[in-house]
């Protein structure tokens, strides 16, 4: 048996291990289709995160500042990512999250214009 504590103290069992998905639907339809990850330990993780011992566990959402940088962080990603599949011998240097959104470094042989949105 799993048992994970929620911030408010309560528990929740489960008869095996059990993803932070499964948790935030087994609280509410809202909460599961709300959830972009969760705390696990301390420890952000995504929802599909397996916890296979007992765990404290926050679900995060939007409306978390952990939410809105886990966000900004695939949002970057997603950003890179396009870059690449637009311009293929385009460099990815670096792109964190910063205090009011992200940013995306690349090197390339020539300026982005806003032609090439």
């Amino acid at each position: 048996m799993i048992q994970i504590t929620l911030p408010d103290a309560s528990k929740r069992e489960f008869p095996q291990a059990v993803t932070v998905a499964e948790v935030a639907a087994s609280i509410g339809a809202g909460l599961a289709k709300a959830a972009l990850g969760g705390k696990v330990d301390g420890k952000v993780v995504d929802t599909s995160y397996l916890m296979e011992k007992d765990s404290h566990l926050a679900i995060i959402t939007a409306k978390d500042a952990d939410g809105l940088e886990l966000i900004r962080h695939s949002t970057a990603h997603l950003l890179a990512y396009a870059v690449k599949e637009l311009f293929p011998d385009a460099q990815v240097t670096i792109g964190p999250v910063i205090e009011n959104g992200f940013f995306y470094d690349f090197a390339y042989k020539r300026p982005f214009t806003p032609e090439d949105l």
